[in-house]
């Protein structure tokens, strides 16, 4: 490969660790590995690469396209290129890395057309969910939840936009965990994971935030109540707008590119 420039570091955090993201020019295409030191690290096990890696995509630190080779990896973390492999291939089974043959790996690039499909899937499933949290749902859980929602009531007054879909995301997780369904759990999880990103984009729509607040109240009420119809109906409700907003977005980008 031929280097047209020298290589240009930046720290970044990703996973917890502090990281250097090391970039090479060839040609027009710009390869970014951004990977833990050795010297920053004790021993990892397949299990924290993992974890790493996955936290590092979905908060954004790994942009979409990003390479990851597995040589490059594995001198950096200090283990194995089985040990890298492994990881990334359960990466790939999340949907976050897309694998290539005799080229490693790159973060997988999911279009606003894909992301609005996942959130219908994700309407599907947790609305489901939701009415069984409605029917399994205790006193405590009931307590956490509002919890929750008060939080965000508190972020959405403060003006913190950004700071609710953490929030957002703690609530779904928890109504998720609450419902005791455990293949809409872990399907919802690796969903979710894949469309962080654009979270962020559907919060800072005019009016949304509130408007989504309001949806996670009536989600939460009829949770609170034991209504497992209303509960599953709020939630789909609240998933459909969520991916309206997406298509919205969508429409906006499209016609600024005419």
């Amino acid at each position: 490969m031929r280097v047209e420039s020298a290589a240009h570091q930046r720290p970044r955090t990703i996973g917890g660790h502090r990281m250097v993201a090391i970039v090479h020019r060839a040609n027009d295409n710009k390869i970014v590995n951004n990977l833990p030191s050795c010297a920053s690290l004790k021993a990892m096990s397949e299990g924290d690469a993992y974890d790493a890696l996955h936290r590092a995509i979905v908060v954004g630190d790994l942009s979409p396209g990003e390479r990851l080779v597995e040589e490059e990896v594995g001198d950096r973390l200090g283990f194995s290129r089985g040990a890298v492999r492994a990881a990334l291939v359960r990466l790939s089974h999340d949907g976050l890395v897309v694998r290539e043959r005799n080229r490693g790996a790159r973060v997988r690039r999911i279009t606003i057309e894909e992301a609005i499909e996942i959130v219908e899937a994700r309407a599907a499933l947790e609305s489901l969910a939701a009415g069984y949290a409605a029917a399994r749902r205790s006193a405590a859980d009931v307590e956490a939840l509002r919890a929750l929602l008060a939080e965000m009531q508190e972020l959405h007054d403060a003006g913190e936009l950004l700071a609710i879909s953490d929030r957002n995301a703690a609530l779904h997780a928890r109504i998720l965990e609450v419902s005791g369904h455990h293949a809409a759990r872990e399907i919802c999880a690796r969903l979710r994971s894949q469309v962080v990103r654009f979270q962020f984009r559907t919060v800072l729509a005019p009016g949304r935030a509130a408007s989504s607040l309001e949806e996670h109240g009536m989600i939460v009420a009829a949770i609170a109540v034991g209504d497992r119809d209303a509960a599953e109906r709020a939630m789909r409700t609240h998933l459909s707008r969520v991916a309206e907003t997406l298509s919205l977005v969508l429409a906006e980008e499209r016609s600024a590119a005419l």
